[in-house]
């Protein structure tokens, strides 16, 4: 008995339902261990990622901590303790590792231990893997410790780049320069520099201070006027 057109399509359907049922068994059979393999790796990874930022961020928030504490010490002109600080120094977060740095050689320096200083700011000022705030602020501290010990130029080449109106350390880098540039004998470029650091608002106070008195002995006029100063 031949088959209906619609009797026809069922048959079909059935048969490639039963098809595609034999491909997705025959699939599994060959494939489903590899993929129960591969959907457990992917959970215990998963798994280990989400552990692991949970450490990080535990662990980030000790070494916090600790570098705060030490912060306060050294802010409050104590000694903080050394292996404290030695610890911190080894930290895995950059920022963290570079004020540490900073502390210990502060503290050196406080002590009178200007060599051991100047070593942690050269190597810090080397460190690649500080970021360039740091590293500049470690040049101009190094720089500071071996001012007396260096040539005018050698302060001026190194410092120059830094000791730009506006940069973030235009005073403590500035001033070193200008100094220099008097000890050359080159107050026409030294007045200047005085007089500009002492109309600088983001100048730290003290700096603007002494640079404000430099550059009138020099001639210049470094006083800010009234009006401007209370419009800004």
């Amino acid at each position: 008995m031949a088959l209906t057109p619609q009797n026809s399509e069922a048959f079909m359907r059935e048969v490639d339902e039963a098809v595609r049922q034999d491909q997705l068994l025959t699939f599994w059979e060959r494939y489903g261990r590899w993929l129960l393999a591969a959907l457990v790796l992917g959970l215990a990874a998963f798994g280990g990622w989400l552990y692991w930022q949970h450490h990080s961020k535990t662990q980030s928030e000790a070494v916090s901590e600790k570098l705060d504490a030490v912060l306060s010490v050294a802010a409050g002109g104590g000694t903080p303790d050394a292996k404290e600080i030695d610890a911190l120094t080894q930290a895995s977060q950059p920022g963290y590792r570079a004020s540490a740095l900073l502390v210990k050689a502060g503290t050196a320096s406080r002590k009178g231990d200007s060599k051991a200083a100047i070593a942690i700011y050269s190597a810090m000022t080397a460190d690649t893997k500080l970021d360039q705030p740091y590293r500049d602020l470690a040049l101009i501290r190094q720089t500071a410790l071996e001012f007396d010990a260096l040539r005018p130029q050698q302060v001026i080449d190194r410092l120059k780049p830094l000791a730009i109106e506006g940069a973030p350390w235009f005073g403590s880098a500035g001033e070193l320069v200008a100094i220099a540039y008097m000890k050359t004998g080159k107050p026409d470029l030294a007045g200047p520099m005085f007089a500009a650091m002492a109309k600088d608002a983001n100048v730290p106070q003290s700096i603007r201070s002494r640079a404000r008195q430099m550059a009138g002995l020099l001639g210049i006029d470094a006083v800010e006027n009234p009006a401007e100063t209370t419009e800004g």
